[in-house]
């Protein structure tokens, strides 16, 4: 039997409910098929490397192998070429902010709408990477709080003057986790000349994807939160 055309999505929660109501609302959408479903992190690793999904939807909280510890296998695996969404909630910020730093390429709230869902599988699967609004707002927040003077203090990285002005500006409202079609408005660029500038901007700072781009700004100090760039 051939393989279906099309995102292939693999959903991962310990509720089989859960998995249902996103398998139904997933399915919904022309493209997108599920190919396979677990119920921990351990069967998540196993059926991403045999069933070859493009997407992982994946959950924070699981028994035996949670969804952190697999998003960091998932990552390392050089046989898996999926990205991870991560469907979160706000009382697991600790897991949230572990989770970007292990490798997830979106996140989405549980109590999101099906449209949000389905929005966010798509992204991920053209190869761009995700955060909603209010989880960047938290990022942001937590990257603050934990950089203390020592990060405060220390100077921009060097990589930062390989920048052109308008790399700059767009890396500035990329930090604020606005999304492509956000800043061409304010830039009044159009998108394709914004996902160039960004393209860009990842390749010389060495980052892997637009949430990387949000920490290693808050973490550098190099952008502050009123969203300008440090001088």
């Amino acid at each position: 039997m051939s393989e279906p055309a099309g995102i292939r999505v693999l959903l991962v929660d310990d509720q089989a409910l859960v998995r249902a109501g996103f398998r139904i609302i997933l399915q919904s959408e022309p493209g997108i098929h599920i190919v396979g479903e677990a119920s921990d992190g351990a069967a998540a690793l196993d059926l991403a490397r045999t069933l070859h999904p493009d997407v992982i939807c994946m959950d924070v909280q699981m028994p035996g192998v949670d969804g952190l510890t697999a998003t960091r296998s998932i990552v390392d695996d050089p046989s898996i070429h999926a990205a991870v969404l991560m469907l979160t909630t706000f009382d697991r910020e600790d897991y949230l902010f572990a989770a970007l730093q292990h490798g997830a390429s979106g996140f989405i709230l549980k109590n999101s709408t099906p449209e949000a869902l389905i929005e966010a599988v798509q992204v991920l699967a053209r190869g761009d990477a995700l955060l909603a609004p209010d989880v960047t707002r938290r990022v942001i927040e937590r990257c603050v709080n934990l950089g203390g003077a020592s990060v405060l203090a220390a100077a921009p990285p060097r990589e930062l003057h390989d920048l052109t002005e308008r790399e700059s500006e767009v890396f500035a409202l990329l930090a604020q986790g606005l999304a492509n079609a956000e800043i061409a408005a304010q830039l009044f660029l159009g998108e394709a000349t914004v996902k160039s500038h960004v393209s860009k901007v990842l390749m010389k700072l060495g980052l892997r994807d637009r949430i990387q781009a949000v920490v290693y700004a808050y973490e550098h100090r190099v952008i502050v939160p009123g969203g300008a760039l440090d001088a």
